[in-house]
C-alpha cells in the first residue's frame, strides 16, 4: 500500500471561512487530479476531522459522483455541503481498499459512515475452562469473557437467556460467578429449585458433573437427538423402579427439548451459516440476518440500515454486509447465503477470510434446507419492513407530503384513502380486493374482498366496474379513490362514479406502473389534469405505493385461497402412489386441507408411511 496522496492544487488549501464557490473551485480542481487508481477516500470538515471514508475501484469516478447534480438523497448533500478537503489512499486492489476502508471506520467512526444504528456484538453461551466445575454463562462477544468454549451466536438476548434457562432446568451447570462460588458455605436458593446441583459445597461428585457438562456442550453443539435418547431412558428406569416424580421430571424435559426442537425446524442436518435477505419498500431499506449453528436456527434480528434507497439492492446488501462484520459480528460462519449476487462478490469474500483469518463461501443459489433458511430470511424481512410501514409517525409526515404533492390538481383535504385491485388466474377466480388507510395507519377492519361473478374471464374492467359498483352503491366515498391502473382503469371508474351521481365526492387517481414496471417510477393519473411523475424518493410517492402493494397482497391472497379451495376437492386424489388411505392420515395429521397446503416437504416425511419421493410428489402438486 502507498502513502497517503493529495493532489497540489495551485492554490491554497481551501480556508473553513472561505465562500461555498471558492470552496467548491477547490473541490472541483482537486477531483480532476485524482487517480483512476482503486484506493480509499477521507473526506474532510473545515476543522480537518473525517465526515466519511469510502472505497472505489476508481478513487476520480467515485469521487466525482457525489458533486453531480441528480444528486437527491438528503444524507448526500448534507455530506457534500460539509466538504472542505478530500484524502485518498492508493491500494494495491479492491479487497486491500475494502479492509482499509472497514478499518479507517473502526478506528475514527466518521459520523456519515453509520450504516447499522444497533452496532451491539452478538450475545454468545459459553461454558468456562474451570476445573472441576466449569461455569455455565452468556456474554457479548467473545473477546470480553474468560477462556472456554463458546456457542452462538445468539441475534438476541431472549433467544441466549431462553437456552441458558434450558440449560438450567436439563443439566443444572452453575451459573455463578467465581467469586460467589468460592464463598458458599451452603447451597443457595438455585439449588432449592433444582437449577443447580450445589458444587460449591460438594453435593455433586466431579464425574457426575462432568457427565452434566457433556451433555450441555452435546445439546449446544446440536446433538440433541442423542440427549433426547438419554432422557427416554432415564425416564423409563424412573418409572419401572416407581420413582414417577423423578419420571415426570424427565418428562418434562423430554417435552421441552421436543418443543425447542420443533422451533428449530431443521435441526438433524449440519452447516453454519448466516442468512441475509434484503428488501426495499417505499424508500425504506432493510436486512434480515439468520443466524444458522450446527444446522440449528438460533433466531434472527431485522436491521434498518442508513442507506440510499435508489441504489441498486445489491450493492446495498454489499456495504451492509461488510459493516454488518467489521463493526459488529465476531464471527463468520462457514456460509454466507444472500437473497442478492453481490457486484464485488469475490473481493467481499477474500476480504472477509483475510480480517477473521477463515475461509468462507458466499452462497445465493441454494436448495434443500439452506432454500428454506432463505425462504424464512426473507418471510421475516418481509414482514418487518411491512411493520416499519405502518409506524404513525412516518404515515403522519407522509400524509403531509401527499397534501403538498397535490396542492396543483386539488385543494381537498385527504385524510382516507381507498385502494382497489384484481387478481386471477387467467380468469381462474378473480377477486377483487379494497383496502382503506387513514392517518392511522392502516384499517384492517375496513377492508373488504369481493368474489367477481358474471363477467368474462380475464375482464378487469368488467371485475372493478362490478366491484366500485357494489362498494359505493351504500357506502360513502373516501377523499381519496385509488386505482391500480392506467387511464383506461381511470376512465371506467369515472364512469362508475357518474352513474352513481358521485364523481365530485372524491379525489379518483389511477397509479400506473412506469417504464419496466420498476418501483419508483410509477405515474399518477386524474381526470382532468395532466398526469403527475412524482420524484422517486418522494414521501407522497412511498405512500401511494404502500397502500397499492398492500392492495395487491390483500387480492392475490385471496384469490389463491379460493383457488386452491376449488382445486383440492380432487388435488389428492390425483397424485400416484396416494391411496385412500394415506390420504386419509394426511388430513388427520395435518387437521385438514388448508393446514396440508402450508405444509413443508420435511413435514410431510414426518407422516407415517409418506417417504422422501411421495412427500416430494405431493409437495409439487399442491404448489404448482
Amino acid at each position: 500500500m502507498t502513502q497517503p496522496t493529495k493532489p497540489t492544487p495551485p492554490y491554497s488549501i481551501v480556508s473553513s471561512t472561505a465562500t461555498p464557490k471558492a470552496r467548491l473551485a477547490y473541490l472541483t480542481h482537486l477531483i480532476k487530479r485524482l487517480p483512476n487508481l482503486p484506493g480509499v477516500y477521507k473526506m474532510l470538515d473545515k476543522h480537518g476531522g473525517i465526515l466519511y471514508v469510502g472505497k472505489a475501484k476508481s478513487l476520480k469516478n467515485r469521487v466525482n459522483s457525489y458533486f453531480a447534480k441528480t444528486i437527491d438523497h438528503p444524507k448526500t448533500r448534507a455530506l457534500v455541503s460539509r466538504i472542505h478537503d478530500i484524502e485518498t489512499l492508493i491500494t494495491r486492489g479492491e479487497t486491500e481498499a475494502l479492509l482499509l476502508e472497514q478499518n479507517l471506520i473502526k478506528e475514527h467512526r466518521p459520523p456519515y459512515n453509520v450504516v447499522l444504528r444497533d452496532d451491539k456484538s452478538y450475545l454468545y453461551v459459553f461454558i468456562s475452562a474451570d476445573k472441576p466445575y466449569p461455569r455455565l454463562a452468556y456474554g457479548r462477544g467473545k473477546g470480553n469473557h474468560q477462556k472456554g468454549r463458546f456457542f452462538g451466536p445468539f441475534p438476541s438476548a431472549h433467544a441466549a437467556k431462553e437456552t441458558l434457562m434450558m440449560m438450567k432446568k436439563m443439566f443444572q451447570m452453575r451459573q455463578c460467578t467465581n467469586a460467589f462460588f468460592r464463598q458458599r458455605q451452603r447451597p443457595c436458593l438455585e439449588y432449592q429449585i433444582k437449577r443447580c446441583k450445589a458444587p460449591c459445597v460438594g453435593l455433586v461428585s466431579p464425574e457426575e458433573y462432568a457427565d452434566d457438562v457433556q451433555n450441555t456442550i452435546r445439546f449446544l453443539n446440536g446433538e440433541s437427538s442423542d440427549v433426547h435418547d438419554t432422557l427416554i431412558t432415564k425416564m423409563e428406569t424412573a418409572a419401572n423402579a416407581l420413582n414417577f416424580e423423578q419420571a415426570a421430571s424427565y418428562r418434562d424435559q423430554l417435552s421441552m427439548l421436543r418443543e425447542v426442537q420443533a422451533r428449530q425446524a431443521v435441526y438433524t442436518v449440519s452447516g453454519e451459516a448466516d442468512i441475509m435477505a434484503i428488501i426495499t419498500k417505499a424508500g425504506i431499506v432493510c436486512v434480515n440476518v439468520l443466524t444458522v449453528r450446527n444446522g440449528r436456527v438460533l433466531g434472527g434480528k431485522n436491521y434498518f440500515p442508513d442507506l440510499n434507497s435508489q441504489n441498486d439492492i445489491a450493492e446495498n446488501l454489499s456495504e451492509f454486509l461488510l459493516s454488518f462484520y467489521f463493526q459488529v459480528s465476531d464471527d463468520l460462519p462457514a456460509e454466507l447465503i444472500l437473497s442478492h449476487t453481490l457486484p464485488n462478490q469475490s473481493a467481499v469474500q477474500e476480504a472477509l477470510m483475510t480480517h477473521f483469518n477463515s475461509k468462507v463461501i458466499i452462497k445465493t443459489a441454494v436448495r434443500e434446507h439452506r432454500a428454506e433458511w432463505l425462504e424464512l430470511a426473507k418471510i421475516n424481512v418481509n414482514n418487518a419492513i411491512k411493520t416499519k410501514l405502518g409506524d404513525y409517525l412516518e404515515l403522519n409526515t407522509r400524509f403531509a407530503h401527499l397534501k403538498e404533492a397535490l396542492a396543483e390538481v386539488s385543494s381537498r383535504s385527504i385524510e382516507r384513502i381507498e385502494c382497489f385491485d384484481i387478481s386471477h388466474t387467467m380468469g381462474e377466480a378473480t377477486i377483487a380486493s379494497c383496502v382503506v388507510c387513514d392517518t392511522g395507519g392502516l384499517r384492517q377492519r375496513d377492508y373488504r374482498q369481493y368474489a367477481i361473478h358474471g363477467i368474462q374471464g380475464g375482464d378487469d374492467y368488467a371485475a372493478m366496474t362490478q366491484a366500485l359498483n357494489r362498494r359505493y352503491k351504500k357506502h360513502p366515498l373516501p377523499d381519496m379513490l385509488l386505482i391500480d391502473g392506467g387511464k383506461g382503469q381511470l376512465n371506467m371508474a369515472k364512469n362508475v362514479l357518474k352513474e352513481l351521481g358521485k364523481l365530485s365526492d372524491t379525489l379518483l387517481v389511477g397509479i400506473a406502473k412506469g417504464e419496466g414496471r420498476k418501483a419508483g417510477l410509477e405515474v399518477l393519473h386524474f381526470i382532468d389534469h395532466a398526469p403527475l411523475d412524482l420524484p422517486a424518493d418522494s414521501k407522497a410517492l412511498h405512500l401511494i405505493m404502500h397502500i397499492r402493494d398492500e392492495a395487491h397482497r390483500f387480492a392475490i391472497t385471496a384469490h389463491r385461497k379460493k383457488r386452491d379451495k376449488r382445486r383440492s376437492s380432487s388435488v389428492l386424489e390425483a397424485i400416484p402412489g396416494l391411496g385412500e388411505k394415506r390420504r386419509r392420515d394426511l388430513l388427520n395429521h395435518f387437521g385438514g386441507m388448508q393446514k396440508l397446503l402450508g405444509a413443508s416437504q420435511q413435514e410431510l416425511v414426518a407422516v407415517k408411511g409418506i417417504g422422501d419421493v411421495l412427500a416430494s410428489t405431493i409437495y409439487k402438486v399442491l404448489h404448482e
